[in-house]
């Protein structure tokens, strides 16, 4: 008997150890700062973005958000919707290469967004839209680095470019795909209009998917280790008779 229970108590601890860092990595995946949706078509006009900011600390409220666009690949025509709470500041740079479109020449654009005045509460997060006129036609992907500011003075950096075949940084920039207008998808499923400014808790952002998926491995990991516990109970017991 004291070797099934041994059998069984090693078991019941890897189990039990995987879950849990399946459920940490979970949650890792569910703070980062998100841009949606995920990928638009070249040169897509008349759009918004919506960016996703998840507070991750228990004891301090997310205060400042800054929003970085690229101006190498401009985003044109910014405008940002009102937030209750929040105040939003857009700050434009002149153009090294103008950018030519149907309505002239375009030499300043948007490069940076700041919200401040506002609160975002552990477990909860807070959705900041952005419209434009139109979107780059020469680049693959934009990638929006942004800062985050706590009450406590901490600030996390999402500034890291993940590059092809790696696997996610610890930061990830936000980072929106462009893809060829016959093969986008998400560009004609996106919103005409922004929607107005909510605070909701993280855990009922059912659009994480990295998270359930997660989960999800977690609990088969747990069945096959208690499959393989009474798996080696019955041969213990069949040595012994």
């Amino acid at each position: 008997m004291s070797s099934t229970r041994l059998i069984l108590r090693r078991a019941a601890a890897v189990t039990a150890l995987t879950a849990a860092s399946v459920l940490a990595a979970a949650g890792i995946a569910a703070a980062h700062v998100t841009v949606h949706p995920e990928s638009y078509a070249k040169g897509a006009t008349d759009g918004v973005l919506t960016f996703r900011v998840p507070n991750e600390e228990d004891t301090a409220a997310t205060t400042k958000v800054q929003v970085y666009l690229p101006t190498d690949h401009p985003v044109l025509g910014v405008l940002v919707t009102p937030h209750d709470g929040w105040t939003a500041k857009v700050t434009t740079t002149k153009l090294k290469t103008p950018v030519k479109t149907d309505d002239g020449t375009i030499t300043e654009a948007a490069s940076e967004i700041t919200w401040t005045g506002g609160k975002i509460g552990a477990g909860q997060f807070e959705d900041f839209d952005v419209a434009f006129g139109q979107l780059p036609e020469d680049t693959d992907q934009l990638a929006f680095k942004t800062l985050q500011t706590y009450s406590d003075g901490k600030v996390v950096r999402w500034i890291e470019e993940a590059q092809s075949g790696d696997d996610e940084p610890e930061n990830p920039a936000p980072t929106l795909k462009l893809t060829a207008a016959e093969d986008d998808s998400a560009a004609s499923a996106a919103p005409a209009t922004a929607s107005s400014g909510r605070t909701a808790t993280a855990a009922a952002d059912s659009s994480d998917s990295t998270a359930r998926g997660l989960g999800i491995a977690g609990l088969i990991v747990g069945v096959l280790g208690l499959a393989a516990a009474a798996f080696a109970v019955v041969r213990t017991r069949g040595a012994k008779s």
